[in-house]
């Protein structure tokens, strides 16, 4: 991308932690989310706290949401060169991007209502 200097590694850095974020996300649908794993060296086996693992995933959420929206907005008003076929696959690239912070936040909300509801199962009709 020709970035100057150390601005490279700062790209690659920026993928890893993007990356390391998205993979966090599977905590909130796995027991890995409810329990630290045995690879954590201080914490392994104990509970993880109801409102660090909805902090920090509600916080992605609302980042992700206005990083997207934010994304559309500048597109939209960009004066990119690009033929009419790379603009619109451009578009189908990042569209999946516009639902993330919205699907975040729903299942940051249904991890949140799991851990500090106790849920019982329904009535069974005859």
């Amino acid at each position: 991308m020709g970035a100057p200097g150390l601005g490279s590694l700062v790209l690659v850095a920026l993928s890893l932690v993007s990356e390391a974020f998205a993979f966090l996300t599977l905590g909130l649908v796995r027991s890995w989310g409810e329990r630290w794993p045995r690879w954590v060296p201080c914490l392994r086996g104990r509970q993880v706290p109801v409102l660090l693992g909805t902090g920090v995933a509600g916080l992605g959420a609302l980042a992700t949401s206005v990083f997207g929206a934010l994304f559309v907005l500048t597109s939209l008003n960009a004066d990119i060169e690009a033929t009419t076929w790379g603009i619109w696959l451009l578009n189908i690239a990042y569209a999946p991007l516009l639902l993330w912070g919205p699907l975040l936040g729903a299942v940051t909300v249904h991890y949140y209502r799991r851990r500090t509801r106790s849920w019982s199962a329904p009535a069974r009709l005859p």
